[in-house]
């Protein structure tokens, strides 16, 4: 009775080495077809190559995950900005522009390198910056515009970059460079 199982058991490996061999040779002879299709999609992707810095937009599933991303920044500034005494949308002029840049600089940290410095996120912080912040739009495209023509602007720009690099990895944006710390260093408030 042993023996018969060993007979059974010696025929069932052959009968699957059989059968892995024709299906290797089955796979190697679809092999070629398949890599015509698959130089044909290398070959699209190349054609699909992102366009030169100047001409690149942002995405639109980027645009969704930048805007969720920012309104959640903004609204956790602005909210940390009202616990500490100032209030963005009642404050003067230059505490808004300290804002706006601070925004921008946050946005600037938080997308896509390809769509950085582009028409489309300046739309997108001054439309954020008009909701979260109480800051009209064109004032926060003029301060966007005009970024590097004063040193106290600029720094809240650079403070919204680290702010922003800093609240992605730890989930909270240290007060050095939190909207409130940015805004109270560079103006008298």
């Amino acid at each position: 009775m042993t023996s018969g199982l060993i007979v059974v058991t010696e025929i069932t490996l052959v009968a699957l080495l059989l059968l892995m061999a024709f299906r290797v040779l089955a796979l190697v002879r679809s092999a070629p077809a398949m890599d015509a299709a698959a130089s044909h999609d290398v070959a699209s992707l190349s054609l699909n190559r992102p366009q030169p810095f100047h001409n690149q937009h942002l995405l639109a599933s980027d645009r969704a995950e930048l805007t969720s991303r920012l309104h959640i920044l903004a609204a956790l500034q602005n909210r940390d900005s009202k616990t500490n005494g100032v209030c963005i949308h009642d404050a003067p002029p230059v505490v808004r522009a300290y804002a706006a840049a601070w925004l921008y600089g946050a946005a600037v940290a938080l997308c896509e390198p390809r769509a950085r410095c582009s028409e489309q996120l300046t739309e997108l912080v001054a439309h954020i910056a008009k909701l979260k912040l109480g800051i009209e739009e064109e004032e926060t495209c003029e301060v966007i515009a005009t970024l590097t023509e004063s040193s106290a602007t600029l720094a809240c720009y650079r403070e919204g970059l680290e702010g922003a690099k800093f609240w992605q990895q730890h989930q909270h944006v240290s007060p050095e460079h939190s909207l409130h710390g940015a805004v109270t260093s560079n103006a008298f408030v």
